[in-house]
């Protein structure tokens, strides 16, 4: 079966993963849905919720890919659907009192921003790739690029035969150590003369 395309009327951007819960990116979009996109900036511009700052990222995604895809001019554009989507809880615990600890849930959410023409009027199809539209040019037929010729290093031509490598010259060997000979005993140390007893005198008969 043959597929019809229906022409687009909404340009999107999308954040996935951000973290910031969804009950809280919400109530940001609300503030923002069907406005401008002038008044919808103001309204992010001076929002306190921590929320309005990846809401305000996503919306200049959506005007960047409109006004470079499709050549529209972002200012005259309107926010036909933002909202948040839940994603993914983050898992995390406390310590508490008797070694309980207390359960702790970080919550994720995917954030959607569509915009369209104010009057509801189809965009424009999308630009095609800057690298698709310029080709490289081919060379004409029977025109070959000419080959650079390598250079071969010139070695100069010498008759001389190379003079023999001349071998470095043995060390001379030390004269060897006359040993001591084996018959010689070896002399005697004097023998000390044995002491006298000290006798004790004037001792009582």
């Amino acid at each position: 079966m043959a597929t019809v395309e229906t022409p687009r009327t909404e340009v999107r951007a999308e954040a996935k993963y951000v973290r910031t819960a969804p009950r809280k990116a919400q109530l940001v979009a609300e503030q923002i849905r069907g406005r401008t996109v002038p008044e919808a900036r103001t309204i992010l511009a001076f929002m306190a919720r921590d929320a309005a700052r990846d809401m305000e990222k996503v919306l200049n995604s959506a005007v960047a890919n409109a006004e470079a895809n499709h050549g529209l001019v972002g200012d005259e554009l309107i926010v036909s659907a933002a909202y948040a989507g839940a994603g993914p809880t983050l898992k995390r615990w406390r310590a508490r009192a008797r070694g309980r600890v207390a359960r702790i849930r970080k919550r994720t959410c995917h954030i959607t921003i569509r915009l369209a023409r104010a009057d509801g009027s189809d965009l424009p199809e999308a630009r095609a790739p800057l690298a698709a539209t310029v080709a490289p040019e081919a060379p004409a037929e029977g025109t070959e690029k000419p080959k650079r010729a390598r250079k071969k290093p010139e070695v100069a031509e010498t008759t001389e035969a190379p003079a023999a490598e001349e071998k470095p010259k043995a060390r001379p060997k030390r004269a060897a150590k006359p040993k001591a000979e084996a018959d010689e005993a070896p002399a005697e140390k004097p023998k000390r003369a044995p002491r006298k007893k000290k006798t004790d005198e004037g001792e009582g008969s």
